[in-house]
């Protein structure tokens, strides 16, 4: 029963997960085929294996879907299969030329590129080679079609694109919801006194880095691939907003963790903080506000104008006249974390501090 209920919880991120894959998997399926079809029918090869593999090898359902990934991959596979193909016409087949084929392919691998993946599918397509009936057509048919392949992978990445822009939005709200819960669990932990709220917001915030980072792989694929696409190079803007809005939020997050932190070790002693809370509740809202922009850029200017407000307001001695060093440390605690989603508004840094008062 318990492992039955897990997997009914767990049925709503394998959907999402398999719906999210749908674009790569359409642009391999679509670079396959043609690679198949180049291969069969305008090169006449009976059955083109290298021609298809490497094409779904190169391109992948890795979120790094850039060119330059997607060239490397290629190039290990075909660099396998040419050494593979000449260490057959000097050694011929056997058990101790499939050695010799790895050590050499492994090798001349590493000494072209540090990139152990290159390495390893050269490798393995060496191997794949050397243990197949050779073809029909004589040597290096199988080079022909890898060659094709690798280069049908290059051209679809280009004009058969997956949806970056997309996929990078999906990384930010899921990143930017649990902003929004951490906000709200360290309020209600300020307010109430609540050290387990507080607890509960620092572990938020730990497992933040790994959503920070596939946004960051994300953007970074999606930029490559606009550059190159003459379909979504007109997106190109609106991702390199989104990569300076990332810059920014990974040093807020830094931050964050900071303060949470703090709080987390000063509160407890049966007081409440409502002066600081109501800091922290106004700074969410503004980083709700700046979660919209990513789809409405005009969403961006409020979020900027909330959290200048938050930034006029962050002096301990007017916001909290007489407070004790603890809590005064707090409030200006938040003055970096307040600079920083500032900034991912597209201040400049001397624009960003001037909102702050003099303290």
């Amino acid at each position: 029963m318990h492992r039955a209920s897990l997997a009914r919880l767990d049925l709503p991120e394998r959907l999402r997960r398999a719906w999210s894959t749908l674009p790569a998997v359409v642009q391999i399926v679509v670079a396959a085929t043609i690679a198949y079809a180049i291969c069969h029918f305008v090169l006449g090869h009976a059955n083109p294996l290298f021609g298809v593999t490497i094409t779904i090898s190169s391109l992948g359902l890795t979120r790094d879907a850039r060119p330059r990934r997607v060239a490397v991959n290629a190039a290990g596979v075909l660099v396998g299969i040419v050494l593979t193909e000449l260490l057959l016409l000097v050694v011929g087949k056997g058990v101790w030329q499939v050695g010799v084929v790895i050590l050499v392919t492994l090798v001349v691998a590493r000494f072209l590129t540090r990139e152990a993946a290159f390495a390893i599918a050269a490798a393995t397509q060496g191997v794949i080679v050397m243990l197949l009936p050779d073809p029909a057509g004589g040597p290096f048919v199988r080079s022909l079609d890898g060659l094709v392949g690798g280069a049908v992978a290059l051209v679809i990445t280009a004009l058969v694109p997956r949806d970056p822009l997309g996929l990078a939005r999906a990384d930010a709200r899921r990143l930017f919801a649990e902003l929004e819960a951490t906000f709200e669990l360290l309020v209600l932990a300020l307010r109430h006194d609540d050290v387990k709220r507080a607890d509960a917001a620092l572990g938020r915030l730990r497992g933040t880095q790994p959503l920070l980072d596939d946004w960051a792989a994300t953007l970074d694929s999606a930029v490559s691939i606009s550059r190159v696409s003459p379909f979504l190079r007109g997106r190109l803007p609106s991702l390199q907003q989104q990569a300076r809005i990332h810059r920014y939020l990974d040093l807020a997050v830094r931050n964050l963790r900071v303060v949470t932190r703090r709080i987390d070790t000063t509160i407890g002693d049966g007081r409440r903080r409502p002066e600081v809370a109501d800091l922290l509740g106004s700074t969410g809202r503004a980083v709700g506000a700046l979660a919209e922009s990513i789809d409405d850029v005009e969403k961006r200017p409020l979020a900027r104008d909330a959290l200048s407000a938050v930034a006029r307001r962050l002096d301990p001695a007017v916001v909290m006249p007489g407070a004790v060093v603890g809590e005064t440390i707090l409030v200006l605690m938040l003055r970096p974390l307040v600079i920083d989603l500032l900034m991912a508004t597209g201040l400049e840094h001397a624009e960003a501090r001037d909102r702050l008062p003099s303290v």
